[in-house]
């Protein structure tokens, strides 16, 4: 039997139809009643259209775009505390050029211009910070990274956010794709005292649960208006069950030291031939519990002084729990007993693939797996701005800030129980690789006969910690020129740890003096979203047995220890100072305006993290320093007053990955054998050379087409590869030679990662941004949103041996990507429906396993919908639809084969909410 989604109709069922109710009685509103709202008598009707709600927030954004020298492109909420789109990754991957990238089903991260999460900076209120959360191991688990994760927020906290994909000296670097502004709101952007509030009760079809989303908004002003005050809030809950199979990568014979050769079905034997490494379906049940503040308070004791102090909380409380049912023994290699003992009794080698998609097997161990995370992230910010105007002429600003993100993941625990040398079992691919049916031959309901085998406890931490000040100056000389410039200074703290038993595999008896699992400490769990073959199988009671054998006392066999390759750190002090001319001159009849600037930064670095020397852990920190001169400029023509041409040309350099800079090296040295693997304290930042053409076409109110080029020449990038060297070369200190007998002008192998050879990234966007107010009557209501993104890069990869390997596109690159939104905005009705298409892209480069090139994921399409009714001026209700077409998550390996890696479903999502402003 194969998996298929259930057809639960229900909640989309009841949006298509509140649609439908909502744009007939809208049709009837506008037949019978004209925009004042009186019975129509007869008057003439008059063309303008009230501009409110979605439409009034595209054209908001449209002026920012519009009035930037650079090229930028925003999103800004309808209304207080009414963001378009429940996350905010969602709602970036409305502009051209960004997409993202999802972790249960909720938007994650985001790419701009097919440069990835650790190329994109993100600033709050001003000031960059970093939030990382933690996820599943298929997800990438607790997040080591630069990347941004924005499902920390609700998208109920922010009233703006800009993507600036050019570069402008006055603002930091670190970034080669965007830098991303999220604006929470100030008091001073509401002339009187303002209260909204918000809720919905959102349902999930395949875990079938309803959760609350609530958010309110109070603000207000005194003395004049020359003090006030705000503050919003934000709560969710979110269950969602996520559930499909897996097979733990493909490995061939070789790899894997291949099948019994006594096997009857020979062609399993061959060294061509590729197995998955755990076949095994997966169920993960998701809880979280989401809470952000904000604060503000804003102060002008006169025209020419203003202060604003801005504070953000965010907390999300996450607990997971997954289920799978595999056979371990096709990853296990002669000493495990795993895959030489199996006997192949049958099977099917796809001729394509090399892949043996259906096999029959004797000898195999059966495992049953139950985890349990507990997780957290807590993220505060506070920010002190301030400015001052001594004349018409010359002002300066300033701003001192700290943010921190601060990931808990205290409980990461997986009891694992094994039936061996089962008979009998087989797995089938072929009818739908993403839906294979298997045969464990045994009964996976039965819970007599399992041995506890594994007992893995690895909790983990993650902490960023951002403390920035600085101080600007602008001097205006006159209409046509200005002169900026200023200094800054950034403290950015990041530090790791993770803590893991000695050994897993070392598990405490049960009190009847045995490892074999009483029946009473297993339960059965069922597939509730997809329907697989068996759908139900019994799994580790985990709470029984983390009671029974007190699983958390740290101590004998389950003492914890730091693990050294995850217990690392990295201080990055950052000084910068920049100076910029904005300008202004006509060629012509033509207006020209921009700015040409230069930013300078030094950067101090040092990295600690443990070496091991000859089996020995033992901390190390590494230090150096490299500083970048950063020139840009921007111009804009202004063809005509509604035609404007941009072009900006800039050097840019990002940092390399956290992950990547951690002197937590292995030094080994075994005979004539001398090694070093790790990471690489002294790598170089991620520097490219940037150029940008734009054209937009402002022809109409609230209207636009734009066409924008750009050209990355990225220098060099980061990958780990195999190189030989003497270890002087290496910049490591000559302390972990100690004992070792090496000295620092030996040759040594290096497996770490290097600055290696760049390429070239090129790309397009199209955007078309349309009202419909050259139609008759209540049609001029709707209006289209579109862009459309190309993007296309050659990067050269080097293979573990050092050597050129594949020439191809950057990791997280979609060729293509588009999305379109068609809106109604009208005095009472309220609708929306989008679509989002993201091509496939790379996700690994080379792949980790021999006989394939890469790893990657499918491409993505999303529909997603709302519709809303203003009862009066101050309450409205809506609907709104997510995932609609439950477009799953789909990872495979090899560019032709495609072979299953992961694949999950997540479920729709509608949301029934009410909400009412004063």
């Amino acid at each position: 039997m194969a998996f298929r989604t259930q057809k639960k109709k229900t909640p989309v069922t009841l949006l298509a139809a509140s649609i439908a109710m909502a744009l007939s009685a809208g049709t009837a509103f506008a037949q019978t009643v004209p925009e004042g709202g009186t019975q129509d008598t007869g008057a003439t009707e008059l063309d303008t259209v009230t501009v409110t709600g979605y439409r009034a927030s595209v054209e908001k954004a449209m002026d920012i775009k519009r009035a930037e020298k650079g090229m930028v492109d925003a999103i800004v909420a309808e209304d207080i505390a009414n963001f378009p789109d429940l996350n905010l990754a969602e709602s970036l991957q409305r502009i051209p050029g960004v997409v993202i990238t999802r972790d249960a089903g909720e938007g994650r991260n985001i790419s701009v211009r097919g440069l990835g999460p650790d190329f994109t900076r993100v600033r709050i209120n001003g000031m960059e910070a970093l939030t990382t959360v933690g996820s599943s191991d298929q997800s990438g688990g607790s997040n080591r990274g630069r990347g941004f994760d924005f499902n920390v927020f609700a998208s109920d906290l922010f009233t703006q956010l800009v993507v600036r994909k050019t570069a402008s000296a006055d603002v930091e670097e670190g970034s080669l794709g965007a830098t991303v502004d999220l604006k929470t709101a100030r008091p001073f952007d509401y002339d009187k005292f303002t209260f909204a509030a918000s809720g919905q009760a959102a349902y999930n079809d395949m875990s079938q649960k309803a959760n609350p989303r609530l958010a309110a908004l109070m603000a207000n002003t005194w003395a004049d208006g020359t003090f006030g005050a705000l503050m919003s809030v934000a709560y969710t809950e979110r269950e969602v069950l996520e559930e499909g199979s897996n097979t733990g990568r493909w490995a061939n014979g070789p790899a894997n030291n291949g099948f019994n050769p006594a096997s009857p079905f020979t062609d399993a034997n061959r060294a061509d031939v590729f197995t998955p490494r755990f076949p095994r379906y997966t169920q993960m049940i998701h809880d979280q519990e989401r809470l952000g503040v904000t604060g503000s308070l804003q102060w002008a004791p006169s025209d020419a002084t203003e202060f604003s102090l801005d504070g953000l909380y965010a907390k999300i409380d996450a607990k997971r729990t997954e289920r799978y049912i595999e056979a371990i023994s096709f990853s296990r290699g002669r000493s495990q007993n795993g895959k030489p003992e199996m006997i192949v009794n049958d099977g099917y080698v796809d001729p394509r693939t090399g892949a043996l998609l259906y096999g029959q097997f004797d000898n195999v161990d059966v495992r049953s797996e139950s985890r349990y995370d507990e997780w957290n992230t807590v993220f505060k910010q506070v920010t002190l701005n301030g400015e001052h105007r001594f004349s018409d002429a010359f002002k300066i600003d300033g701003q001192i800030g700290t943010s921190r993100s601060k990931h808990e993941n205290p409980i990461q625990t997986t009891i694992i129980m094994d039936k061996l040398n089962v008979d009998g079992y087989s797995y089938d691919y072929r009818g739908n690789s993403r839906a294979p049916v298997f045969d464990y031959g045994i009964d996976p309901t039965d819970p007599n006969g399992w041995t506890l085998a594994e007992l893995r406890l690895r909790p983990q931490y993650v902490d960023n910690t951002f403390d920035t000040g600085s101080l600007n100056f602008d001097w205006n000389f006159g209409p046509s020129f200005s002169l900026k410039g200023g200094v800054l200074a950034k403290d950015y703290t990041f530090s790791t740890r993770e803590l893991r038993r000695a050994s897993e595999v070392t598990v405490p008896a049960f009190a009847n003096g045995t490892r074999t699992v009483p029946a009473e400490f297993t339960q059965l769990t069922s597939l509730g979203g997809i329907n697989g073959s068996p759908g139900t199988w019994v799994v580790p009671d985990f709470n029984a047995i983390a009671d029974a054998l007190d699983i958390y006392s740290n101590a004998g066999t389950l003492a914890l220890a730091e693990r050294a390759v995850n217990t690392r750190s990295v201080e990055e002090k950052q000084n910068g100072v920049w100076l910029m001319g904005d300008f202004g001159f006509d060629i012509g009849n033509v207006p020209i305006s921009g700015n040409l600037g230069v930013r300078y930064v030094e950067t101090k670095q040092e990295a600690t993290g443990y070496a091991t020397v000859s089996g020995t852990p033992v901390q190390t920190t590494a230090k150096r320093k490299y500083d970048d001169t950063l020139p840009s400029l921007n111009l804009v023509a202004e063809i005509t007053p509604d035609f404007l041409v941009r072009f900006g040309a800039a050097k840019v350099m990002s940092r390399p990955g956290l992950g990547s800079l951690t002197p937590g090296v292995t030094v080994n040295v075994a005979g004539g054998a001398r090694t070093v693997s790790g990471g690489n304290p002294n790598l170089d930042p991620i520097r490219a050379k940037t150029a940008d053409l734009g054209f937009e076409w402002y022809f109409n109110e609230g209207a636009m087409l734009g066409l924008a080029m750009f050209y990355k020449d990225i220098e060099s990038f980061v990958q780990t590869a195999r190189t030989v060297a003497p270890y002087s070369s290496s910049g490591l200190p000559l302390s972990l030679l100690d004992g070792t007998g090496a000295g620092p002008n030996d040759d040594f192998t290096f497996s770490v990662p290097l600055n290696t050879p760049g390429g070239e990234l090129t790309g397009a966007e199209f955007n078309y941004t349309q009202p419909f107010s050259f139609l008759p009557g209540k049609w001029q209501n709707f209006g289209v949103q579109l862009n459309y993104t190309f993007v296309d890069s050659k990067i050269q990869y080097l293979t573990s041996t050092g050597a050129a390997s594949l020439k191809t596109d950057l990791t997280g690159l979609s060729k293509n990507a588009y999305n379109g939104t068609l809106f109604y905005e009208g005095e009472q009705l309220s609708a929306r429906v989008s679509y989002t298409h993201r091509d496939e892209y790379l996700t690994q480069v080379p792949a980790t396993e021999a006989g394939f090139d890469v790893h990657g994921m499918s491409a993505v399409n999303t529909v997603d919908a709302s519709v809303s009714w203003r009862i009066d001026d101050k309450l409205e209700i809506s609907v709104e639809g997510i995932n609609l077409t439950n477009e799953p998550s789909d990872e495979w390996v090899g560019a032709a084969s495609q072979l299953p890696l992961q694949y999950t479903e997540t479920g729709r999502q509608v949301l029934l909410g009410l909400r009412y402003r004063f």
